[in-house]
């Protein structure tokens, strides 16, 4: 039996299902800030720090940061292993995007939790 070693543990069909769980949490935050843009007749900085003040905002918040996360990390994992044959540049560019997105994470928490 061959293993594949690129997929990290990985299948075709739990990447599926996570990119479209991901994508379909993203659609409904971005509903979220559609709808406070509908219903907010002005939006001035002080409307929108008391809108991200709410804890379900910060909590959906911290969950489309995630889903966002979690699309492009299986996103970028496609993209160069279709794209970037050389094992050892292939491995560098992961290891990039993957300290990217974890820069990402812990400055888009930082922002989230600090309002």
């Amino acid at each position: 039996m061959v293993n594949v070693v690129a997929s990290a543990g990985r299948n075709g069909v739990h990447d599926f299902i996570l990119l479209r769980a991901s994508a379909i949490i993203l659609v409904l935050y971005t509903l979220l800030l559609a709808g406070f843009f509908v219903v907010t007749p002005s939006v001035t900085y002080d409307v929108w720090q008391g809108f991200f003040a709410c804890m379900s905002v910060k909590v959906a918040t911290v969950m489309a940061l995630l889903a966002l996360l979690v699309h492009a990390k299986i996103g970028v994992w496609q993209v160069l292993s279709d794209y970037v044959k050389p094992a050892f540049f292939r491995g560098a560019l992961q290891f990039f995007f993957s300290v990217t997105l974890l820069a990402y994470l812990v400055f888009g928490s930082l922002t989230v939790w600090g309002v």
